[in-house]
């Protein structure tokens, strides 16, 4: 999370602790107390958004195996039909991603194929404001006015419906759990709500280097009285009261969490892991978004887009199963996306280029099962590249429609036909 620079000078300043600067004055909206709210909560549908950073090659995720073109394409990189995990006669799934194979037999997962948009940008920067957005133009044109994602409109949206104001101190409606930087996404800029990013729950924590009289000192130091006219004292002293408490209540959160189910050792998973404490917890935001990095495979692509697939695959699995158990299976979307595909021809380079169209993932206890639209014609190329049979922001508009219940037109602009993706 990132304090305005002013007020975490003035904490460094008159409280001079560390720890305390640790906390930061926003943290108790992101982090209010679960347990009061957790009932209210529970009913309330929440996305989880990752992010395949880097364009992943789709055909090699849902692969057309029984196709001609595919196999004399590709003669290194191309899976062997015996290999593939088959969804039909024509099309399965990547040997390493054993998780989605087994999501898919449960009635958990569902595939859109062929997802892309009209001219496709083949800028890894460009492409990826154009997904985040949801409107080309952002990505494309110099702009005066602040550019905006997909979900930040939403969240603004949501927000004015319940008639809450940004600041007004309740949980913020979305989380961006980060691997890298911890810049906010793109897709999760709006006007008026703030969505933190953070890289781990540690980041709440206080810092006390487990030293009790420092804890006593500092909850000493924001008690003592103040000078009612010191407004800007007050205020510090308000928000790390509430910071204090608030990390005490997530933290023990966090420690009565218990799973039966076994999370692969992977970054990915790990954050997974984590979204799913803060569900549970009865964290009110709605909106959890993750990345996985490392999809552009321009050399040596084999081993590690099989690395990639499984993590993703042995991430999601083991958070939808771990939901499901915990009875939030049915109230939590999964939704994946990546910036474009990869050409149909493999490289010199035992690798693939940028391309289009590629695969969409979606899964949970209520998302329509199976593969929820066609693959893309191996024939009919776009100069080399697949061509959509879905519009992403047909995807995004049954995701606001009929999962967020948030009209999709205001958000995107312009009105898709929306892909149904959720059972009712």
């Amino acid at each position: 999370m990132h304090p305005n620079p002013s007020r975490r000078a003035f904490l460094r300043g008159s409280l001079s602790s560390a720890a305390l600067v640790a906390l930061g004055p926003t943290v108790p909206q992101f982090l209010l107390a679960a347990s009061a709210r957790a009932a209210e909560a529970g009913g309330e549908s929440v996305l989880v958004v990752i992010q395949l950073s880097g364009g992943n090659d789709g055909l090699n995720t849902v692969i057309p195996y029984a196709h001609d073109v595919y196999r004399r394409s590709r003669p290194l990189l191309g899976i062997p039909a015996a290999k593939v995990r088959k969804i039909d006669d024509f099309v399965g799934l990547h040997p390493s991603m054993e998780g989605f194979s087994k999501l898919l037999e449960d009635g958990h997962l569902g595939i859109v194929q062929g997802v892309g948009y009209p001219k496709p940008n083949r800028s890894h920067f460009s492409s990826m404001d154009i997904w985040q957005s949801g409107r080309r133009q952002i990505a494309e044109e110099q702009v005066s006015y602040r550019a905006t994602g997909w979900l930040g409109r939403c969240l603004d949206t949501q927000a004015a419906n319940q008639g809450v104001a940004a600041h007004a101190g309740h949980d913020v409606p979305g989380l961006h759990l980060g691997s890298g930087s911890g810049r906010l996404p793109l897709a999760l800029i709006g006007q008026n709500v703030r969505v933190p990013s953070v890289q781990s729950l540690d980041a709440f924590k206080l810092e006390d280097g487990g030293d009790s009289r420092l804890r006593r000192a500092i909850q000493k130091a924001v008690e003592a009285p103040r000078d009612p006219n010191d407004e800007l004292t007050a205020f510090i002293c308000r928000g790390t009261r509430s910071a204090l408490e608030s990390s005490r209540q997530v933290q023990e959160a966090v420690r009565r969490y218990q799973t039966d189910v076994k999370y692969p050792d992977t970054g990915l998973a790990r954050r997974l892991k984590t979204v799913a404490q803060l569900i549970d917890a009865g964290l009110g935001a709605r909106v959890y978004y993750l990345d996985l990095d490392g999809f552009d495979t321009h050399a040596n692509q084999a081993a590690a887009h099989a690395e990639l697939l499984a993590e993703l695959s042995g991430g999601v699995a083991s958070f939808v199963n771990d939901l499901t158990r915990h009875g939030h299976g049915k109230r939590v979307l999964v939704m994946t996306f990546s910036e474009f595909g990869r050409r149909v021809r493999e490289n010199a380079s035992q690798g693939t280029d940028h391309g289009a169209a590629a695969p969409m993932f979606l899964a949970g206890g209520r998302v329509r099962p199976g593969l929820l639209s066609k693959h893309p014609s191996m024939t009919d190329l776009d100069e080399g590249d697949l061509r959509l049979t879905t519009d992403f922001r047909s995807v995004y508009a049954g995701v606001l429609e009929y999962w967020l219940g948030v009209p999709s037109e205001p958000v995107l602009g312009e009105k898709f036909n929306s892909l149904n993706v959720v059972l009712s």
